[in-house]
């Protein structure tokens, strides 16, 4: 993905507003709630204790001063923090449909942000690709969210391998209270379904798996030249025998079993993103998925 001009970044900033607003009213705004708690209860207000209360929830500093047994309430802490962790390594860059799988990551980025500030959440963004890029601590407002689609499609490829296990020990480090962290990812990289656990059991962590179907099936095209974005390592493939294509297909499905196999570990959910379906509906199974799972 070649890197933008300004002009052409606002451009695409004003038409990503445009879908992303649309997804957020026609599909997303209540489930979003329903799905996603807050950080749990927080103190509201004191009434006069009543037969049945909870004893433990007596405020003994008000019931001492008035002279009457009084009990502390509490509501739901509504408040989220939302991180979106973008891997920004030149796989990404990769895409045989209208969009690359960065592309595509970016569209899906600025519906959850949305999303999220509709909800009056906080929202934050990291790129990461061996190492962590960049972190764009969380923020409250619509400025900050147009601020991090800007960030998001400006952001060029790199060159280098991806390790999310980084992006997550990092994640840990500097977001010390609890948030929900969207991974959005192709997720060729070393196995990180340790950090994954591990970040899973203080955050609310997803995988947003990014799949192009190139990448799974190769055409009956004769000879191809295929580069590795990340390692340069070329590849020639006759594409013409049956055997040929069966092995890249094997490959890709061994990926797919290794993957589904670290985010079942990690207990991580799956949000599957593939470049040539509409992701407004992988969007709609996904939180019909966890309002189920309350």
């Amino acid at each position: 993905m070649a890197a933008r001009n300004p002009e052409e970044v606002l451009k695409e900033v004003r038409r990503i507003q445009i879908v992303a607003r649309r997804q957020v009213n026609d599909l997303l705004a209540g489930e979003y709630q329903s799905v996603f708690k807050g950080r749990g209860m927080e103190f509201d207000t004191v009434r006069e204790y009543l037969p049945g209360d909870e004893i433990r929830s007596i405020d003994w500093n008000v019931t001492a001063r008035s002279g009457a047994p009084y009990v502390k309430t509490f509501c739901e802490e509504r408040e989220l923090t939302v991180l979106l962790a973008v891997d920004v390594s030149a796989s990404g860059a990769f895409g045989s449909q209208r969009l690359t799988k960065m592309e595509t990551a970016a569209e899906v980025a600025a519906v959850l942000m949305f999303t999220a500030r509709k909800n009056n959440d906080k929202v934050g963004l990291l790129f990461f690709a061996e190492d962590v890029i960049r972190y764009i601590p969380p923020r409250k407002g619509r400025g900050n969210v147009l601020r991090l689609i800007r960030e998001i499609l400006a952001a060029e490829p790199v060159r280098a391998e991806t390790n999310i296990s980084r992006a997550l020990e990092f994640i840990g480090r500097v977001q010390r209270r609890r948030c929900v962290v969207f991974l959005m990812s192709d997720f060729l990289g070393p196995d990180c379904s340790r950090a994954l656990a591990v970040a899973n059991q203080r955050h609310d962590c997803i995988a947003v798996t990014l799949q192009d179907p190139r990448e799974a099936e190769l055409p009956d095209v004769g000879f191809l030249t295929l580069r590795d974005a990340e390692t340069d390592e070329i590849l020639e493939l006759d594409t013409r025998h049956p055997k040929v294509r069966a092995l890249f297909a094997k490959a890709a499905a061994d990926r797919e079993q290794r993957l589904s196999g670290w985010l079942r570990r990690a207990g991580v959910d799956r949000l599957e993103i593939r470049t040539d379906q509409p992701y407004s509906r992988s969007l709609q199974r996904f939180f019909h998925m966890r309002e189920r799972q309350r």
